[in-house]
């Protein structure tokens, strides 16, 4: 017990909790594919769209009204107080934050409670009678969670500043164990019903975590709101950008639900099924490299070094391309597959699985551009400006909306998931064109040179990676669970042997990068001996 308990109160180093954070994160994404294989298997994909459509307004609602503050005002400010000793002025405002952020939500609970049928009534315009009955009802006690997020959220931010990541890292993976559990006990008995509820234990459990490691850091508690204090306006002037930019981006998907419903039945799951199966490697290697390299960026930026900022910048978007070209690649390839082997259970039958499989290919051919565009709003925010990263939000958002409608009444599902990715390259490019307007050396010729290199033999792992997949589908019983599964091994084994192989034949400074996230400024000390013009090669 004492150990756990150290566990808790011990302060992490800066690699060890990056480390911490990734190998959660990536276990996090895990657990939430076998969450979704669990769904599949107990519940039909007509009640998964219900399922779904139940989460739009309370996530567009906490992204909007405080995940916005959370990350992109309260959490410097707070840090500020607690570096310049200043603990007691830094627990108030944090006391304040939690007391607003939770009368917030729940006075928004409220007023949803009583006008969730019109709100329903847009996002899902042709459900049934008794569809659209049960959209409102969990519709309307997904609002609870909010109340429980955000104040795990604030108090997470408390806990990040002290530099106590542990009981942080712990919260996801509760909450998504919280809905497994829910989904293999609950749902066979309860239906929908019993995986509601499952969600709003795991939002409780994600909060509740966060409570013993807040004490042991002595945080002090004050029960006060103060809306006129001048800390609380700055946070407010702060947070619109970053608000404005997440409630975009849960806008798109409501709009989503909303075509998707009109569709087919079954339309709104194999789109979120899809989604959230493409963002795992978006997550895991484009966020990740995106985090890592942020503290070096900002720090070049502090200390007037453009020509560092431009040199890591580069060097993350090269590694960045370097991951996830050949992810894309793959995943286009063994959408199928991968579909079958997540979700290809219980309930699901082949329509619903070849309806997902066509989502998933077209989500994946912008792995790219959904990779780099958390390291180019990075590299802004280094620069102080949130406000190019919002614009390019609601930009992309926009173009995606206007395609999403012709293309998705000529190709269904499909023309909803290459709308999005129409809209993510729009994004990149209006990110990455700004930045060079200022600092065009981070579009060199190596860079170019680079992607090249990367897109020639990505093309060869993809034929190999083909050639496998058939010759792997001649000799295992592809009706199988097993065969399938060891039909994606084979082949991913022998992506990876082309790849690397190449890479490493050919003396790629990518593969260095990538695996041992020198990205960082780790090798800083051994670049700076070099001359400038050779370290721009």
């Amino acid at each position: 017990m004492k150990r756990i308990t150290k566990y808790f109160s011990q302060e992490n180093s800066v690699r060890g909790a990056s480390l911490l954070l990734i190998v959660t994160l990536a276990i996090s994404n895990m657990l939430g594919l076998l969450r979704d294989r669990f769904l599949a298997k107990n519940l039909s994909f007509s009640d998964l769209d219900i399922y779904f459509a139940s989460f739009r307004v309370s996530d567009t609602l906490f992204n909007f009204l405080i995940l916005g503050a959370l990350v992109s005002a309260f959490l410097p400010i707070f840090t500020d107080f607690t570096t310049s000793r200043r603990t007691e002025e830094g627990f108030k405002l944090a006391s304040i934050m939690i007391n607003s952020s939770a009368i917030i939500m729940s006075l928004t609970a409220v007023i949803f409670y009583f006008i969730m049928p019109s709100v329903v009534g847009i996002i899902v315009p042709n459900f049934e009678s008794a569809r659209f009955n049960e959209t409102v009802a969990y519709s309307r006690l997904l609002m609870i969670t909010p109340i429980f997020f955000s104040v795990a959220y604030v108090i997470g931010g408390i806990l990040n500043s002290y530099k106590r990541f542990f009981a942080y890292s712990l919260s996801p993976l509760l909450y998504n164990l919280s809905i497994i559990v829910g989904a293999v006990f609950l749902a066979p008995r309860y239906g929908i019903t019993g995986v509601v509820y499952s969600v709003i234990a795991g939002s409780f459990l994600y909060f509740l975590i966060l409570i013993p490691a807040l004490i042991k850091i002595d945080f002090k508690y004050y029960f006060i709101l103060r809306p006129k204090d001048e800390t609380i306006k700055r946070i407010t002037r702060l947070m619109i950008p970053r608000s404005v930019s997440l409630g975009a981006s849960q806008i798109l998907f409501t709009v989503f639900t909303s075509i998707g419903s009109t569709i087919s039945v079954g339309a709104i799951a194999a789109l979120n099924f899809a989604n959230n199966i493409q963002t795992v490697p978006v997550v895991i290697l484009g966020n990740s490299f995106a985090t890592a390299v942020f503290p070096v960026l900002a720090k070049k930026i502090s200390e007037g070094d453009n020509e560092g900022f431009s040199f890591y910048l580069n060097r993350a978007i090269r590694a960045i391309g370097f991951l996830m070209i050949p992810s894309s690649m793959v995943m286009i390839l063994l959408r199928a597959q991968i579909v079958r082997l997540i979700i290809g259970t219980g309930k699901v039958d082949w329509d619903d699985t070849k309806m997902t499989a066509l989502a998933l290919g077209f989500f994946a051919v912008s792995l790219i551009s959904q990779g780099l565009i958390p390291l180019l709003a990075r590299a802004f925010f280094a620069l102080k400006n949130t406000r190019l990263p919002m614009y390019s939000t609601i930009i992309s958002v926009i173009v995606s909306i206007i395609f999403a409608y012709p293309l998705a009444s000529n190709y269904s599902i499909v023309g909803l998931a290459l709308a999005f990715s129409i809209g993510s390259f729009v994004q990149m490019f209006i990110l990455f064109y700004s930045l060079l307007t200022k600092y065009p050396s981070v579009f060199n010729p190596k860079l170019v040179g680079a992607y090249l290199k990367i897109l020639v033999i990505s093309l060869l792992m993809a034929l190999a990676t083909w050639g496998t997949m058939h010759g792997m589908a001649g000799i295992v019983d592809m009706s199988r669970y097993w065969g399938v599964l060891t039909q994606v091994l084979v082949s991913c084994v022998a992506a990876i042997i082309v790849y690397l192989g190449i890479n490493f034949l050919i003396g790629s400074e990518e593969i260095k990068w990538a695996f041992k996230r020198r990205i960082n400024g780790g090798d800083e000390g051994s670049d700076r001996t070099k001359s400038g013009a050779e370290k721009r090669k």
